[in-house]
């Protein structure tokens, strides 16, 4: 090949696309990332900064993103797009750019709630809840951590036990997204038969929520706690399919597959500032990106956003070839959201007292980002899970 043939194959490179990664996606792929991102553009950038600094999510936003088809997504049938885990993935990286709370919506509607029903459901209950719920028209939240349950969800105190045919559902769950809002709640609780899931629809006596206010994180999102107290169920309320921690842990292992993606979307926003106020700010008669130190920053988020933007391709790939082990998704949020938090920690020195804005995405991102290592596995439990898997020892079992 001459060098005149190889040149002419390569690009320039392009500062918000370093790697040309776009490059290697499908024309679905990128039709389905770019619907999103201008969906986040238009319907949810304008006022999220307002959303946040106000402590709200706006409920009319759900049937919005509902006509897109991002709700179940991944999932098939009941109203359910059937889309790849890359074109999933693509499209929680959008919508975390445009905040964490947006994708957390969407995540915990689709990844948690639509997908326990969808995979340990009855046929009854599918047609019930899901077609609602693909189309923004139902909320769904889920509730498996409790106060004193976090990383070690078998140690849960809510229990059920029967009652002829019936369940008697008592207990307390914490930090559940969607908790006041959600026209339905998954929750799990030990039973004699194991853990099982159940189907608790707003309104039911006994169940009760409250939201968790004064957060500093997350704030353009609904967090609630779920109060059970003595509910009664009927005997088709539960999941049918499933009676162990199987259950929950599935569920919480499609969550966190999103967010390998959506924390690389965190990641970019807050590049894409630093990068344009870099070239904008002058001081000393220069841009302040004209100086080796801001460039040393720059070059370190370009960096960390492409290395995570193709962990989760690659991740997404291995998804949808069917090899994709837990294990992997861990190495994923880990890194991801990591690498996430010294973006945005980068990103806010870069743009100096600007950075604690809100006119600026920065310190958004930057706040919720210390929810996201902490939800869906702290940074520590999947640190242990990788290191389990490459020495064949469980530290935390």
């Amino acid at each position: 090949m001459s060098e005149a043939t190889a040149d002419s194959r390569q690009s320039s490179i392009r500062p918000l696309d370093y790697l040309a990664i776009d490059e290697v996606l499908s024309d679905e792929e990128r039709d389905i990332r770019d619907t999103v991102r201008s969906f986040v553009a238009k319907e949810v950038l304008p006022d999220v900064a307002e959303w946040f600094e106000q402590g709200i999510l706006p409920r009319e936003l759900a049937p919005e993103i509902g006509k897109l088809g991002l709700f179940g997504m991944h999932l098939t049938g009941y109203g359910c797009a059937g889309a790849s885990a890359v074109a999933y993935g693509l499209t929680c990286l959008e919508l975390e750019a445009g905040d964490s709370g947006v994708r957390s919506l969407v995540s915990v509607q689709g990844s948690l709630a639509m997908y326990a029903i969808w995979r340990w459901g009855s046929e009854e209950q599918k047609q019930e809840w899901l077609p609602r719920m693909a189309a923004g028209e139902a909320i769904g939240c889920f509730g498996l951590t409790e106060p004193d349950a976090g990383s070690d969800p078998g140690s849960m105190r809510t229990k059920a036990r029967r009652d002829g045919d019936d369940w008697i559902l008592h207990g307390q769950k914490m930090w559940i997204t969607n908790g006041s809002i959600a026209d339905v709640a998954v929750v799990w609780a030990h039973t004699d038969e194991g853990v099982r899931g159940f189907l608790v629809p707003k309104g039911t006596k006994g169940f009760t929520t409250q939201d968790i206010h004064q957060k500093m994180s997350l704030r353009a999102s609904i967090t609630s706690e779920l109060l059970l107290d003595d509910v009664r169920l009927p005997a088709d309320a539960v999941l049918p399919e499933v009676s162990s921690l199987k259950g929950p842990l599935s569920c919480l292992n499609e969550a966190r597959y999103g967010i390998v993606w959506g924390a690389a979307g965190a990641a970019r926003a807050c590049y894409e500032a630093a990068l344009d106020y870099g070239k904008e700010r002058i001081q000393f008669d220069r841009p302040i990106a004209s100086f080796q130190i801001q460039q040393q920053k720059l070059a370190d988020m370009a960096l960390r956003v492409n290395r995570s933007t193709l962990l989760s391709l690659h991740l997404g790939r291995m998804k949808d070839a069917g090899t994709l082990r837990n294990e992997h998704v861990s190495m994923g949020k880990l890194n991801n959201v990591n690498d996430a938090l010294d973006v945005a920690r980068n990103a806010r020195q870069v743009l100096g007292a600007n950075g604690v804005t809100l006119e600026y995405p920065v310190i958004r991102h930057m706040n919720n980002l210390e929810s996201v290592v902490t939800y869906e596995g702290t940074a520590d439990v999947h640190a242990l899970v990788v290191g389990g898997a490459v020495t064949g020892i469980q530290a935390f079992r």
